[in-house]
């Protein structure tokens, strides 16, 4: 039962990624869910809320892939450090990494908040330049 609910969310996040399939991932969020990020000045509620946010996220990248360093559940919360990587339209290979927030109440997703650099990400999608950081030495989860 540890790391169920991580699981759930990576899983369903791969599927998103590899297929395009939004719905798995959005079976995951409450009806009164809040999603947001770093990059985005807007909350997105609910389902259709969350339905909003996660094709905007697959609709960016031509391709894209997230692999996670470290999934942390505590209680009602996730925590997962993870390093997303694809193809702009443009052609540009991307790559940024950042930390996912994710509260749930019970089986439901309450709350999900990304943070990362959405300057980073906007200069490597516009022109393919941007520097990355080291990678941490850390373990994957």
């Amino acid at each position: 039962m540890a790391m169920e609910r991580a699981q759930r969310f990576m899983d369903a996040l791969g599927r998103l990624e590899e297929r395009g399939d939004v719905e798995t991932l959005v079976s995951l969020f409450g009806e009164n869910a809040q999603v947001s990020n770093a990059a985005s000045q807007r909350v997105f509620s609910g389902k259709d809320g969350a339905r909003h946010f996660w094709t905007e996220y697959k609709g960016m990248l031509d391709r894209v892939r997230s692999s996670f360093r470290n999934a942390i559940e505590a209680g009602d919360k996730v925590a997962l450090e993870w390093e997303t990587q694809g193809t702009a339209h443009n052609g540009a290979a991307v790559s940024y990494e950042g930390v996912s927030i994710i509260e749930w109440d019970g089986d439901q997703i309450r709350r999900f908040y990304a943070y990362f650099d959405p300057g980073l990400l906007g200069r490597e999608v516009s022109h393919g330049m941007a520097q990355r950081s080291e990678v941490p030495a850390t373990t994957p989860a």
